[in-house]
């Protein structure tokens, strides 16, 4: 999390090399939801809470969530 001190917590993907990966196919969304779904990822993007990286060898995709107020929440696993 952007301005959270390192001591306090990292996050760390700890893989064993013994680990078969799994590559997700990517999920196709209606077109007013990838609309939504490309401003909140732009904005968690901007703040720096996410960062773009390439993994040729596997993928989890997003699964976008409404909250009750309407906007919506990405989540990944």
């Amino acid at each position: 999390m952007p301005g959270l001190d390192p001591n306090v917590a990292v996050h760390k993907l700890r893989i064993l090399d013994e680990t078969r990966w799994v590559k997700q196919a990517p999920l196709r969304f209606r077109p007013e939801l990838t609309i939504q779904i490309k401003i909140e990822i732009d904005k968690l993007i901007a703040t720096g809470f996410i960062q773009e990286v390439q993994y040729p060898t596997w993928l989890s995709n997003i699964v976008p969530v409404l909250k009750r107020t309407g906007a919506l929440r990405i989540c990944v696993d």
